[in-house]
């Protein structure tokens, strides 16, 4: 039986081999077609198969690196830094954008955005158009995001929206018209979130009213509530696909809404940040550290999934693991609260470890973004200003995947961030 599953890996490999010469001869240009989302998939494909095969990187080296270079691209802060310039800005905005989002649908690259002048609008990026409005909301609107839901399932542009009118609304981008409410909540509703397992299915909210509610989006009905926190919980993240699980693939398909395993994480005024079973609404951490307000938490992925990356009215960034519930680094440099954070795409490489370094990002309402080496507090890598004049803090920022210009098989790595006065500003 040994010898059989061995001789199944080898002609397995070899095969694999002679498919990744053929794709050496398919340019990098070509590549850069392939969606993120496909990109993503194909390495939760890959390591499934390798935990199957038990193969051990490294057991054919030279092979073994040839299949990294087609599963992982690797961007180094280094080539971003150097020619790190502003590339577009786009204005329409009366007050400080708290949320900005992005999907491509139909070949467009889409930006939408969540305003305190009360308002949802849609940009094609491209084009630095504005090409949607929707003013239904009666109070600001904290957050906006695209729903995955609806556009794997229904091929339909639809943008969920959170306001401090206590609803949240689902839009329809093409028709101009709302689509749905939840008005259970009874304070602002903050903080929104799609799942990534079951195709976007499920929203996660986070409220004024101290509770944390989810909803299963394809019926439009309200699930579960989480009680726990005593202050508004302004933030709110769902647990990335599970790939480190060599029964995945039936965790996700049990339990009342297929989320066995998946876990919410929220940050709130009560200066705690939570962590809740998605299936039972049980919370199961505490994490306790920060000194005031939490405006942003994110669960890392990938080789950094337990870890949790937050945010503070403390002027600090966090990084936490979950296992253990401790803190494994603070990152202080920012002079006002800290009120965005993000994992990279970006590395570094770190002299110390002598190895590369994933790099977290923080958004300020100092006016600046920081980039910060994950394994090392010490001091900042780069900076971004925001306009002096025009800008007035850093209210949230998200990595895009964009075109270059004038060549559609090229992409960028793009940093996007929305300011305190209302511009939205777009990096290469």
């Amino acid at each position: 039986m040994k010898t059989d599953r061995k001789s199944f890996k080898f002609f397995y490999l070899i095969s694999l081999r002679r498919q990744i010469e053929k794709m050496e001869n398919f340019s990098s240009k070509n590549m850069a077609l392939i969606q993120p989302s496909v990109v993503k998939e194909t390495e939760i494909i890959v390591q499934h198969w390798i935990r199957k095969l038990k193969i051990r990187l490294g057991w054919i080296n030279d092979f073994d690196k040839l299949v990294v270079n087609y599963v992982t691209t690797i961007f180094m802060l280094d080539i971003f830094c150097l020619s790190s310039k502003l590339l577009k800005t786009f204005y329409g905005h009366a007050n400080a954008v708290w949320s900005i989002d992005y999907s491509t649908f139909n070949d467009d690259q889409l930006l939408c955005s969540g305003s305190i002048d009360n308002t949802v609008r849609v940009w094609n990026i491209k084009t630095n158009e504005q090409i949607q409005l929707f003013n239904k909301h009666s109070s600001f609107v904290y957050c906006a995001k695209f729903s995955s839901y609806h556009h794997y399932n229904n091929h339909q542009n639809v943008i969920c929206s959170s306001s401090n009118d206590k609803t949240i609304r689902f839009w329809d981008v093409k028709n101009n018209q709302q689509l749905q409410m939840f008005d259970e909540h009874i304070n602002c509703v903050v903080g929104i979130e799609f799942s990534q397992f079951n195709g976007g299915r499920y929203l996660c909210s986070g409220s004024g009213d101290r509770t944390i509610r989810l909803w299963d989006v394809k019926t439009y009905t309200p699930l579960h509530i989480f009680n726990g926190h005593t202050n508004i919980v302004w933030c709110i993240d769902i647990s990335p696909l599970q790939n480190n699980n060599s029964n995945n693939n039936k965790s996700n398909h049990i339990g009342i809404i297929g989320g066995n395993g998946y876990t919410i994480c929220s940050g709130s005024f009560d200066k705690t940040i939570r962590i809740w079973d998605i299936e039972t609404a049980k919370q199961s951490i505490k994490l306790k550290g920060h000194e005031n307000w939490i405006r942003s938490v994110k669960y890392g992925s990938n080789e950094l999934r337990n870890t949790i990356l937050s945010g503070s009215d403390d002027k600090s960034v966090r990084l936490w693991d979950i296992q253990s519930g401790k803190q494994i680094e603070i990152f202080n440099g920012h002079t006002m609260w800290v009120s965005t954070v993000e994992y990279s795409p970006f590395v570094v490489k770190n002299i110390e470890i002598g190895n590369n370094s994933n790099v977290i990002c923080s958004g300020s309402m100092d006016n600046t973004i920081y980039f910060w080496d994950i394994r090392s507090n010490k001091k900042e890598l780069f900076v971004i200003n925001g306009d002096e004049k025009r800008d007035d803090g850093i209210c949230c920022l998200k990595f895009l995947q964009l075109k270059k210009r004038n060549n559609d098989r090229d992409y960028n790595i793009n940093l996007c961030f929305g300011s305190g006065d209302g511009p939205i500003r777009i990096w290469e």
